[in-house]
């Protein structure tokens, strides 16, 4: 498929449909959050419609605007401006960057059959790695030519993690179905909770670079795993290395993802790789590890990481595949994560010291690490804006090389079986692992199914649309989320072990 030409309409900047009240002017960052690297996390929503009744683009822009203001008023710390340097967030309503773009050359179905996560990249209304970036949230509208469209948005990793940028876009979607008009509806929406800051102070941080780790000598690609391949696999790492327990999807996936890498690495200008320490590092979600446990509204950067290893890929621990001993390590790295080692990092520092150690003995041996993110089971498909659920949900290129984030598929219904791998890897590197024997024949077709459009094919004409103003701004009837404030509790985790270890060796 020719690159994806995207041309932007108009621009302007969408306000809360109400005032933020004085005593909330003032979002204070997290520990977790100031440690994160201030790029962007981005999603795009594509729709059909296959109804009788096609809505124009001025309906849908305007119904997309109105709603987007009423949603900023409970989640307001994203209309503001955030101030890096000082850690938090100036709530003075300065609203959001809201763009109206026109695809020129090709329709939705042809995105569908071959989705390319660089091309993606156009459909957002941010570089995703803009660290001088002031604005916590941007949203940009993408037509097609036969009329489906596509939302992209861009949330600011220093104050929200990946869940936290779905449950608002999920809470948007439900208001845009009706949620700030009817009691009903708005019973079923789950209002945000600032609570990050409480639970995980801010400290003093000084000399790290938060540019670590961002790089553009990578290339991201995505990789679907039927449902079938990946229960091959967890049935054979179970029979295998005494594994007792089933490996979850996460687990197998992981595993053989990694091995599949480190293959690829071989030669070039990954000299002797075999010997190199690796890590594998998973982002845990720290919400239900929290007694009581947190609910999923709850907003920020609520997360910890896991480390498996370091150790060399050619470990005899590891057995002759690794991948058969690995699953059981990935398990017991993250199981350490509960209830019992939130509490221990929450009530004292002793913690810090293996950390500190850790980087010390990074900085004499050679270190490669690989990243995880799991959105599986997370609502990615819960957005109906009132025209339907999604026909897919896609991410943009990753920043970071050696970054995977796992997505259900659609089939998969937001809970089943089947899984994307967005995969981002030095351009040689990649080279050698799409082409690898043992990943090829475990792969599932990357064209997304959808149902057969009955869109008629019309050219998107974007002076239609008006203007929608904000001088007006109904008050939202729904309460505003409750800011708590920060009470003295000493340490949390990071979901950035670069940036943590040059903090620690401070």
């Amino acid at each position: 498929m020719e690159g994806i030409k995207v041309e932007v309409i108009s621009k302007e900047i969408i306000k809360p449909s109400s005032p933020t009240p004085n005593h909330l002017s003032h979002y204070q960052f997290s520990f977790l959050d100031q440690i994160n690297p201030p790029v962007y996390t981005s999603l795009v929503l594509f729709f059909e419609f296959n109804g009788e009744r096609q809505p124009t683009i001025n309906e849908i822009s305007q119904h997309l605007k109105k709603s987007l203001a009423y949603v900023l008023t409970l989640y307001y710390p994203l209309a503001g401006r955030a101030r890096l340097e000082n850690h938090f967030v100036n709530c003075n309503d300065e609203g959001v960057p809201y763009l109206e773009a026109q695809v020129k050359n090709c329709q939705l179905s042809e995105v569908l059959n071959n989705p390319i996560p660089e091309e993606l990249n156009k459909l957002v209304p941010f570089e995703l790695d803009d660290v001088a970036g002031e604005f916590l949230l941007g949203v940009q509208l993408n037509m097609f030519e036969c009329g489906g469209f596509a939302i992209g948005l861009c949330t600011s990793h220093k104050i929200a993690d990946g869940l936290s940028m779905l449950m608002f876009t999920k809470t948007w979607a439900a208001i845009a179905r009706g949620g700030h008009d009817h009691d009903d509806n708005q019973a079923k929406i789950e209002r945000p909770e600032f609570v990050s800051a409480s639970l995980f102070p801010p400290k003093e941080i000084t000399g790290y670079d938060a540019h670590v780790g961002i790089t553009r000598n990578k290339v991201t690609k995505r990789f679907v795993f039927d449902a079938s391949t990946i229960e091959e696999l967890r049935k054979k790492y179970t029979g295998l290395e005494s594994n007792k327990i089933r490996p979850s999807r996460i687990e197998t996936l992981s595993a053989f993802i990694w091995r599949r890498i480190v293959e690829a690495a071989k030669g070039g200008d990954h000299i002797d790789v075999e010997n190199k320490l690796h890590m594998l590092i998973h982002a845990v979600n720290l919400r239900p590890q929290m007694d009581p446990p947190l609910p999923r509204s709850s907003f920020g950067n609520i997360c910890l990481i896991s480390m498996t290893g370091p150790f060399t890929s050619s470990n005899t621990s590891l057995d002759n595949d690794p991948c058969y001993g690995m699953v059981r390590h990935i398990r017991e790295a993250m199981s350490k994560i509960d209830n019992e080692y939130v509490k221990r990092l929450r009530e004292g520092d002793e913690h810090l010291s293996s950390f500190k150690k850790l980087a010390d003995s990074f900085t004499r041996e050679h270190l490669v690490t690989y990243n995880f993110t799991s959105l599986c089971r997370y609502p990615l498909y819960d957005n109906d804006f009132g025209w339907g659920r999604p026909t897919w949900v896609g991410l943009p290129a990753l920043t970071f090389k050696n970054l995977i984030v796992f997505l259900d598929t659609k089939e998969a219904g937001g809970g089943g079986s089947g899984i994307e791998a967005y995969v981002s890897l030095e351009k040689q590197v990649m080279a050698k692992f799409e082409t690898d024997v043992f990943l090829q024949p475990r792969l599932g077709t990357s064209r997304v199914s959808s149902p057969t459009s009955t869109l008629t094919r019309q050219q998107a004409r974007f002076s239609q649309v008006t203007k929608y103003h904000t001088q007006s701004r109904p008050s939202l009837c729904c309460e505003r989320p409750i800011q708590t404030k920060p009470m003295k509790i000493l340490w949390s985790g990071s979901v950035s072990l670069r940036l943590l270890l040059k903090v620690l060796k401070k």
